[in-house]
């Protein structure tokens, strides 16, 4: 990739209410210079912390907080790894089970740099961006604090 493409085509960082399409950010991330691209999915799962029947979540961000802490996030990766673009997306607003939440894709020259990219990403932004998360299930509902799984 040339240096004028990277100006023209900055990573994609965005906080949305709107439906993840995996399919835009592997083109978005794609070059005639990456030989590996990564897609991570963070979906909805029915399940968490031993509450069964989970039937939605809603996720809740200051859009310009998290989208500047995870061009943070982006940044440190760069550091460490020969990337050549990322897209970090994370949905707001209510999902149901199966949705995609959030999603991380990384495009670079080689599989071991856009693999660990990626998962730095998406470990540091559960680790550190501020997104509140609430779980409802049939009787209830809780705020949940978005600790690193592993």
């Amino acid at each position: 990739m040339t240096t004028s493409e990277k100006t023209e085509r900055p990573d994609l960082i965005a906080v949305t209410p709107e439906p993840i399409d995996p399919g835009k950010l592997l083109s978005d991330v794609s070059s005639s210079s990456c030989g590996a691209i990564t897609l991570f999915l963070g979906t909805v799962r029915d399940h968490s912390a031993g509450k069964t029947g989970v039937t939605h979540l809603e996720y809740e961000a200051y859009d310009d907080v998290v989208e500047s802490k995870i061009r943070e996030i982006v940044a440190e990766a760069r550091d460490h790894w020969a990337i050549e673009r990322a897209a970090v997306v994370h949905r707001t607003g209510s999902l149901e089970v199966g949705e995609a939440s959030v999603a991380v894709a990384v495009g670079s020259g080689h599989r071991e740099e856009a693999f660990s990219a990626g998962r730095y990403i998406i470990d540091e932004l559960k680790a550190r961006v501020p997104i509140w998360k609430k779980e409802h299930w049939p009787g209830g509902a809780e705020w949940v604090r978005e600790d690193l799984e592993h």
